[in-house]
């Protein structure tokens, strides 16, 4: 249980994030606003204030009355009929928690942070579809990467030199490849994605265990304000909320509901990727895992969810072959408005790009290759200087999803006939 302590007079219920049988309860409303009102607001974080009143029973209210305003003001025997606890239904008539409200839309106010409740457009998709979806998201940062094609990685706090590596690379490469990547900003692998994307001109959200304000741990000060500028930080928990270390297997779930699939890099059998892994699997979503030392106690997490079924990562082409298909031609248009922004008509009904639209890497890799004749992975790293393995990575796939070159098994390309 997640308790946060209220200095409202009525008290702050404990958050019941918990399993059941009625998952997916709520279903998105027709009419979405992607901007709230004052008054809107602090209706909002009443209802995430009332005692007594979780996640999921806040979703079930919303999903009968429609709107917090409706529920505040309905009866006690409405309350009740809905399915609350008379102490419960009576301190929600009562609007008790107000109070608290008022100052949680203070301090979201001074501190820039935008409110995202279910009902938003802007609230990510996937995370809705959830069993026990956030009633209310805290934002700071670029709210609109929620909607973003979303890939979560996670891993140990305590990684060793070569996950730290793997992660670092992986994640620059996917976000290259235009996926944004999900994390939680914890130490260890977290934090290496986190900062390889940032490094990179990519994207990256951060959902912490706390209140958007706060920063956990301390060191990771510098990094928080960069996400906060550069990408997004989220939370379910109000502004102030200290990170008890209860909240964080209770964020996990956001990080995989709202991803495509989730990457784990290093972990222990019991640590808390594998809890996000578990969270991901039954949430339907596709499960990753990088290979590593079987004497070494990190890779035990990664190699036992191999042995259960998620998908051996050894690059990042690994993760985007096994997305979905609608997924896929998500990432194609985005390296096609990369590749000539604002003219997608002409060549598009060719499948290819012109090669006059391609960066200085991809122009390179294309001369090195051939029509008849497939050159390995290693060959084409060798035979272009200035380029890195991850360099060439990623010109590769942006001609891959231009259209201009296809790859054949044992990691050989070959260029497609017509340039």
């Amino acid at each position: 249980m997640v308790q946060i302590t209220s200095t409202a007079p009525c008290g702050h219920g404990s958050e019941d994030w918990e399993a059941g049988e009625n998952s997916g309860f709520f279903a998105a409303p027709q009419n979405m606003q992607p901007a709230l009102s004052a008054d809107e607001s602090i209706h909002w974080l009443a209802l995430r204030m009332a005692a007594g009143v979780g996640t999921r029973k806040a979703g079930r209210l919303v999903e009968i009355f429609r709107t917090p305003q409706a529920i505040f003001r309905a009866s006690p025997s409405e309350l009740e009929a809905a399915g609350l606890a008379p102490a419960v239904a009576q301190s929600i008539a009562s609007g008790c928690a107000f109070e608290e409200a008022a100052e949680q839309h203070e301090k979201v106010a001074q501190s820039g942070v935008v409110l995202v409740p279910i009902t938003d457009s802007r609230y990510p998709a996937r995370l809705r579809d959830i069993f026990d979806p956030p009633p209310l998201l805290y934002a700071r940062g670029r709210v609109e990467l929620l909607a973003h094609l979303m890939l979560g990685v996670v891993g140990t706090r305590r990684p060793t030199a070569y996950g730290m590596q793997v992660a670092s690379r992986l994640s620059k490469d996917l976000s290259e490849a235009g996926l944004t990547i999900a994390s939680g900003m914890a130490r260890g692998i977290d934090t290496a994605a986190h900062r390889a994307v940032l490094e990179a001109g990519g994207d990256t959200i951060a959902v912490f265990g706390c209140g958007v304000d706060e920063v956990y741990p301390a060191e990771n000060r510098k990094l928080a304000d960069s996400l906060a500028e550069k990408g997004l930080v989220i939370s379910e928990f109000p502004m102030g909320a200290p990170p008890f270390p209860q909240n964080f297997p209770v964020r996990n779930r956001i990080i995989s509901g709202m991803s495509a699939g989730v990457l784990v890099v290093e972990g222990g059998e019991y640590s808390g990727s594998t809890i996000t892994a578990k969270l991901a699997s039954e949430q339907n979503r596709e499960m990753f895992a990088v290979p590593g030392n079987v004497t070494s106690k990190m890779s035990w997490g990664p190699n036992l969810l191999i042995k259960q079924g998620a998908k051996l990562v050894q690059e990042w082409n690994d993760v985007v072959v096994e997305l979905k298909a609608e997924d896929r031609r998500r990432l194609v248009e985005q390296c096609r408005n990369r590749l000539n922004p604002g003219e997608m008509q002409g060549d598009e009904s060719k499948g290819t790009r012109p090669t006059s639209d391609l960066g200085s890497d991809a122009r390179a890799i294309l001369k090195v290759l051939k029509h008849d004749a497939p050159v390995g992975l290693d060959s084409l790293i060798e035979s272009i200087e200035g380029l890195d393995t991850s360099d060439v990575i990623a010109a590769l796939f942006e001609l891959e999803l231009g259209g201009l070159v296809r790859q054949l098994p044992g990691k050989s390309y070959i260029k497609v006939w017509g340039e």
